[in-house]
């Protein structure tokens, strides 16, 4: 037989196997399987991987859930644009908005406590990225994604998009401070 010319038996499946290919068949088989129970088992005991929610919503109806919790919340503004800075009590909801190239408020949380995080994009497709703790969510127009965190160790964080967002989206940065 060749490879460049046809099989001169069209019924391959009837051939019989080699022991080297039925032992290659098994391994790979077998390493299917580990591999497709692992992931379910990492997602409920490993930690790894969040399980959030999502509604659909209207984006002035997300953007007045900001404002108020912006209104009830604010400490300082930080920078040029003078982005409001917001501390919520332990176990709150916090409504954080993306639209091309910012994320509106800054957070300022408390180690130690959980809180509920809304995200939400104005206009396109944007990514959530918590680094360094490599959080990475989703965040389409039209959708509450909700995701519970808690906090573990004080400092200050970065939230990045991680999805290309227009001409300036190198600059679509956010600083996330944990305190004790």
């Amino acid at each position: 037989m060749s490879a460049i010319l046809p099989p001169a038996e069209r019924v391959w499946w009837k051939e019989p196997l080699d022991r080297v290919e039925l032992l290659w068949i098994v391994i790979a088989l077998v390493w299917c399987l580990i591999m497709f129970f692992m992931m379910p088992y990492w997602h409920v005991y490993g930690q790894q991987n969040l399980a959030n929610e999502a509604y659909k919503t209207s984006p002035e109806a997300f953007a007045k859930k900001a404002d108020e919790v912006i209104a009830k919340y604010k400490v300082r503004e930080e920078g040029p644009q003078k982005i409001p800075v917001v501390k919520p009590p332990a176990g709150s909801d916090v409504y954080l908005v993306a639209r091309l190239w910012s994320w509106q408020p800054i957070l300022e949380l408390e180690a130690g406590k959980s809180y509920r995080i809304h995200l939400m994009s104005m206009d396109w497709l944007h990514g959530f990225s918590l680094q360094p703790e490599n959080i990475n969510i989703e965040v389409h127009p039209g959708y509450d994604h909700v995701l519970t965190v808690t906090p573990t160790a004080p400092g200050k964080f970065s939230i990045i998009c991680n999805e290309y967002c227009g001409i300036n989206h190198h600059t679509m940065i956010s600083p996330l401070y944990v305190v004790k």
